[in-house]
């Protein structure tokens, strides 16, 4: 037990000196973080990621999660790309090398050669006065403290600074690109996100009782009373022969008392919001989702080409409820 707890409190010191590292990275962040995203952004070509030994490894991560979140991007081992792997990369194309020393001999051979074909370099360092910061047409600095290696020589924190720094540039990628869950689902289709989103919306659309509705000769009051019945924030006003006319949600009812003193009485037809959106029973979840991402709603109408509802999605249902209808 005694030992046990010797190991734990070793484990708990590398966890809070790789945070703390990380965390240090926030304050270094500045203006080089947003022309590296807009440089990376505007390029006509792909993101070149670069790095020996360790940083190599954080540098395929890397590669991984941009080419995976909507940047084509590839990894280039140094010492194979002076034995011919050069013949991958092209002028257009953005390098990110990594190396916390900045010092390295094989990414300080490459660096004029990138540079004589005229491509932009993006340096991941923890030196901002080193040959690679310098050579570098931006710096982003990720420097640590100290390593969580009580020997202070096997790259930890700084790899998992690089690390985050990298998850960092992705992720102002993804928004910067306006990269959604339907992009996503494409450039995923083996993932458990994306099989989800491949299937049919009718697989995951509550139908039958469960779907709010009321005629549109009913009163505001009536409408409350079904939405809160069914507990999804909305209810559905359809005709005699269910074609789908409006929608009435928990913020159409809000927006209405801010317009109306007393509106339990009002016909549901002077709150509701028409033409509502809709969804074709015949496509996909991920389609559905990308629809509802755009217009920030939650839930939605499925109908058919006649737009008579068939059932009602949530958007939590699609991304993480059960399929209702297998």
């Amino acid at each position: 037990m005694k030992n046990d707890s010797r190991l734990i409190r070793q484990a708990r010191e590398v966890l809070q000196i790789e945070a703390q590292g990380i965390l240090d990275l926030v304050e270094k962040l500045g203006p080089e973080f947003e022309r590296a995203v807009e440089l990376i952004f505007t390029s006509k070509g792909r993101v070149i990621m670069t790095g020996i030994g360790k940083s190599g490894i954080i540098a395929r991560k890397i590669t991984a999660t941009l080419n995976s979140t909507g940047t084509p991007s590839l990894f280039l081992h140094p010492s194979e790309a002076v034995h011919g792997d050069l013949g991958v990369v092209t002028a257009n194309d953005i390098v990110v090398a990594i190396s916390n020393s900045g010092y390295t001999k094989e990414l300080s051979s490459l660096i004029p050669i990138f540079k004589a074909m005229g491509m932009n370099i993006i340096a991941f360092t923890g030196d901002p006065e080193s040959t690679l910061a310098k050579e570098s047409d931006i710096c982003i600095n990720v420097g640590v403290e100290r390593e969580a290696c009580p020997l202070g020589l096997a790259p930890t924190t700084s790899t998992t600074a690089a690390l985050a720094m990298g998850d960092a540039l992705a992720v102002a990628l993804i928004n910067r690109r306006n990269f959604n869950r339907g992009d996503f689902k494409r450039f995923h289709p083996g993932g458990s996100l994306g099989e989800r989103l491949s299937f049919a919306v009718s697989d995951f659309m509550l139908k039958g009782e469960q779907v709010p509705l009321i005629s549109p000769k009913q009163n505001v009051e009536e409408a409350i009373l079904e939405i809160n019945q069914k507990g999804l924030g909305a209810c559905l006003i359809v005709d005699e022969n269910h074609v789908l006319l409006g929608i009435v949600t928990d913020g159409d009812i809000r927006r209405s008392l801010l317009k109306w003193k007393d509106i339990m009485k009002l016909n549901v037809c002077q709150i509701m919001s028409a033409p509502p959106k809709m969804i074709d029973i015949e496509r996909k979840a991920g389609d559905t989702v990308e629809l509802m991402e755009q217009n920030e709603i939650t839930v939605l109408p499925v109908v058919d080409k006649a737009k008579k509802v068939k059932g009602i999605v949530h958007l939590h249902g699609l991304l993480g409820g059960k399929r209702y209808n297998k």
